[in-house]
């Protein structure tokens, strides 16, 4: 889901690539490689690091950095952005390229997928031509041994002219023999890496251009290769011609003319800017395919028959999104009956230990107000949220972990894929949705992988209309109190699942119709072709999954919770015991927003407990509880004390359904929109984010009341 520190914190907006060496010794390495090969595996395996890796591509949206010692030498290895190409089509192939050209890496290390390497050749030998210094390391080498495809090394190395590692780097195998690689390769002095052959008329082009461009790159770049240059400059290569002037200035008059002569050649050889790069990227292909016939051989042509058997019914017309939904409310079904039980127990252990808390401040001689605000307020918030997230959190990302790290994830985006683009979106924003399950913020963040500036606009825009990790507790407490609270044993559990896995379809299709609202109106447009890699499907690593998922998931997003937990309590507890009058600061507010609560089936409690939660949605319900007991203090409550005490203020099945419409379709938290105008740089499309789900929230609540009470359902 890319729900991780490094996707949500404080810098995880940060794209620049700034590498500043300690001492001269240091070398700079950079790790790129196709989508989903396993490259960011790599990097964790080589740095200790915990960059986020799973079964899916385009985790990777910003690169990472982290340090490697090797034999008393350190390493400073950057994971860039995943990429099919350095042809600069989109961000991340301009973000792969311009590092690979300007930031002053020393070697390159290239993960390529052995089941498949022919297509990652092709980015092997783009690499070459730029930084002759590369290392490939051909990762999943166990796969390939189960598919029965034997790669000869020394083939492969000795036609790339470069040195070819084998590595399974999910097992840590071939790391200690990836790093004397490079070792060796650093101190090599002479280099002679293959050299692509393109047709007589271009190779005759770059011929004409190459002294000159040599001499005008040896006085300000040297380490940028003239020949690939040259063939940048032939193709009118507008991004690279503006990285190059950025930093090098204007072309000198003598390469101008060069440059125009050699263009006039290759128009009297019928050889138009467009026709050139389409003889550049064949001879790439070409020289690709002739490499793997040589080196790779498959002794099970059908390796691949179990995946498309699988494909064919979880991504055919008729059964894929069938299965996804039975997926997803059986993921529902396992939390919320996995869940119920031990958040009773968490609930009941910590509000004892916060009762003999109080008692020893008592004893202490604490001041009462001051063990009022600390236990009654303060505590008995973070035990609430602790106690209603840790639970679900736990069986959930587990399980959502164990489907990304199977394969699954891309499946979804295909499915999707139609519906977007009939909503004239992107249907990589599938993927950003899933993200938005864990944290929204994260989710917006995750927009990054969309190439189309216009769509990634509208998928941050909408990303709120899934519901977050803390948002799902409270829809799961509504649907067990109010809907489905007749039922008894598995069914009830089971029904739950069911109508959980219809409110966030609800989302998800309000997701649609507002794409196509801002694709009609704001954001007209439409929707941009992508390439889609549907990976592998492969085995789990269950003790790998249970321990990424609770320490890098789960305690992180309980941890940013508690954080705002903690305050939170304490502005309550003073809210809910400083007093104007007879009423509370707190009743005063509730009073104040309750008509227009009304007009949308709410009361002031609650809508005062969104706006309060602002901070994060995990607190709505500790608000709510501690409103309506009016004693200042949050209490413990079972599910059935819950119901009651709600039900004695006036909740009804319309009220519970309005406050789930509201809880799905209102403003994102304050991470979140902290996130939006980091990665929009624009305080009105911050507002319009704000605006969007609070605006539709609003409206289907007033409809939804005023239907029910205009047919006397309510």
């Amino acid at each position: 889901m890319g729900l991780t520190a490094q996707s949500t914190g404080l810098n995880s907006m940060d794209t620049g690539i700034t590498i500043a060496k300690n001492n001269p010794d240091e070398r700079i390495i950079a790790i790129g490689g196709n989508p989903n090969v396993g490259k960011s595996t790599v990097f964790n395996a080589l740095t200790n690091l915990n960059q986020h890796t799973g079964n899916w591509p385009g985790k990777t949206v910003t690169s990472a950095t982290g340090c490697c010692s090797f034999n008393g030498r350190n390493y400073w290895m950057v994971d860039i952005p995943g990429t099919y190409s350095l042809f600069a089509h989109s961000a991340e192939e301009e973000v792969a390229r311009d590092f690979l050209c300007f930031g002053g890496a020393d070697a390159a290390v290239v993960v390529c997928d052995a089941t498949c390497l022919e297509r990652n050749l092709n980015l092997v030998l783009q690499t070459i031509e730029i930084l002759p210094r590369t290392v490939v390391c051909i990762n999943l080498m166990d796969e390939a041994e189960k598919k029965k495809i034997r790669i000869d090394l020394d083939k492969l190395e000795n036609l790339l002219g470069v040195p070819v590692v084998a590595a399974s780097a999910r097992e840590g195998k071939g790391m200690d023999a990836l790093m004397e690689a490079l070792e060796s390769l650093l101190c090599v002095t002479s280099l002679q890496p293959v050299q692509l052959k393109y047709p007589q008329p271009v190779e005759q082009a770059v011929s004409h251009i190459l002294p000159e461009t040599a001499a005008f790159l040896a006085r300000s770049h040297r380490s940028l290769p003239p020949r690939w240059a040259a063939l940048q400059l032939l193709q009118d290569s507008l991004s690279l011609n503006t990285a190059l002037l950025g930093r090098l200035g204007e072309l000198p008059p003598a390469l101008n003319r060069k440059i125009a002569e050699a263009q006039s050649q290759l128009a009297e050889a019928s050889v138009t800017p467009e026709a050139l790069q389409d003889k550049v990227i064949s001879s790439i292909f070409s020289t690709a395919e002739q490499i793997c016939k040589e080196a790779v051989h498959y002794e099970n042509p059908a390796c691949n028959a179990r995946d498309r058997k699988i494909d064919r019914l979880l991504t055919s017309r008729k059964t894929g999104l069938p299965a996804m939904l039975l997926l997803l409310a059986f993921i529902f079904w396992l939390t919320i009956s996995g869940a119920n039980y031990p958040s009773q127990l968490l609930s009941d252990f910590l509000f004892a230990a916060g009762d003999h808390i109080y008692d020893f401040l008592l004893w202490a001689h604490t001041p009462i107000w001051l063990c009022e605000l600390l236990i009654m307020g303060v505590y008995r918030v973070l035990a609430w949220v602790v106690a209603v997230m840790l639970p679900p959190m736990a069986i959930f990302f587990p399980l959502f972990t164990i489907l990304e790290d199977l394969g699954y994830l891309p499946r979804i985006a295909f499915n999707l894929d139609k519906c977007f683009q009939k909503a004239r979106a992107c249907g990589k924003q599938a993927l950003t949705m899933c993200m938005g399950f864990g944290c929204n913020a994260a989710g917006v963040v995750g927009c990054r992988i969309i190439d189309s500036p216009r769509e990634r606009l509208i998928a941050i825009l909408t990303n709120n209309f899934v519901p977050c990790n803390g948002r799902l507790p409270t829809l799961i407490a509504i649907i067990s109190m109010f809907f489905v609270s007749g039922l008894a044993g598995p069914g009830q559990s089971v029904l739950s699942a069911l109508m959980l896995t219809a409110v966030i379809l609800l989302g998800v299709l309000m997701t649609l119709a507002c794409s196509r609202l801002l694709s009609a109106t704001l954001l007209k447009g439409v929707p941009s072709s992508f390439t889609l890699e549907l990976p592998p499907y492969r085995r789990p690593q269950i003790g790998k999954v249970i321990v990424r998922s609770i320490l890098d998931r789960t305690l992180f997003v309980l941890g940013r919770a508690a954080a705002v937990a903690a305050p939170a309590g304490l502005l309550l507890w003073l809210l809910a015991n400083l007093k104007a009058g007879n009423l509370s600061l707190l009743q005063h507010c509730a009073n104040f927003l309750d008509p227009f609560a009304h007009l949308l089936g709410l009361d002031g409690v609650i809508l005062l407990a969104f706006i309060l939660g602002f901070p994060a949605n995990e607190i709505v319900v500790p608000i709510i509880i501690m409103a309506y007991m009016a004693t200042g203090n949050i209490m413990e409550l079972d599910t059935a004390s819950l119901h009651t005490l709600l039900v004695n203020n006036g909740w009804t099945w319309l009220t519970a359904l309005c406050t789930m419409l509201f809880s799905l379709f209102h403003w994102p938290c304050s991470t979140t929109c902290l996130t939006i105008k980091k990665e929009t740089q624009s305080f009105k499309w911050t507002l319009a984010a704000v605006f969007l789900p609070t605006a539709c929230g609003m409206l289907l609540c007033f409809l939804t009341a005023s239907a029910a009470r205009i047919f006397g359902l309510a």
